[in-house]
């Protein structure tokens, strides 16, 4: 068993949670960075680093979806593929995991409530980039999802001002902290955001997709 201090460099974890390898301490402060990471990219690392930078985090668990329910399942990589992928741009004490799949969860709202359960006393944080927190509110349960989870949002490149005014945004617009206040964010009551502004990083997973299919045999 591993504990916190004493974490193996960026283990890969498939087992769901049920394992000592995804053992987390009541206290901690554990940012959750979900999505389908199809592929993951420095924008990604970028996006993790930030966030673990600005609020102490002890470390970021990578939740890997089987099939974003707002993406085509045609472009979307098997798992073993994303999960794979994954593994260069994470910490050294990061987790990268499909707990979504070990749990049949297809929805974030599903996933966090079996994860609060599972490890009662650790202050989870929602990491996102500020693209997701433009469509957000099409997300199933998002009202429930900020009432249950502080979250961050971290800057993208284009996104900023259209974030700054999404539907998400302006709903809790009284509950938004100021980003220097980000390191007690994971450790309050939600509802409780913070908007992270930065260098930005201008790699994305469509342009991606988009080079290797032109990259590839035949085409």
């Amino acid at each position: 068993m591993w504990r916190a201090g004493l974490a193996p460099m960026s283990p890969v974890v498939r087992d769901g949670g049920l394992r000592p390898g995804f053992h987390l301490e009541p206290g901690m402060k554990i940012g959750l960075f979900g999505g389908s990471f199809n592929p993951a990219h420095e924008g990604h690392r970028h996006v993790a680093d930030t966030a673990r930078i600005k609020m102490g985090l002890d470390r970021i668990l990578w939740l890997v979806s089987p099939q974003n329910p707002l993406k085509a399942k045609t472009e979307t990589a098997p798992l073993s593929q994303r999960i794979s992928e994954i593994t260069p741009f994470i910490g050294p004490n990061d987790i990268v995991s499909d707990f979504e799949t070990r749990i049949g969860a297809t929805y974030t709202l599903d996933t966090l409530r079996a994860l609060k359960a599972r490890f009662p006393g650790v202050h989870f944080v929602w990491i996102m980039g500020g693209d997701s927190l433009v469509s957000f509110h099409k997300w199933r349960g998002w009202l429930q999802i900020m009432a249950m989870v502080p979250v961050a949002i971290v800057s993208r490149p284009g996104a900023m001002m259209n974030a700054r005014f999404s539907h998400a945004a302006k709903r809790f617009m009284h509950y938004r902290i100021k980003e220097r206040q980000a390191r007690i964010l994971p450790a309050m009551t939600a509802p409780a955001w913070s908007f992270f502004k930065g260098p930005l990083h201008g790699h994305s997973s469509t342009a991606i997709r988009a080079q290797r299919r032109q990259s590839a045999p035949g085409i």
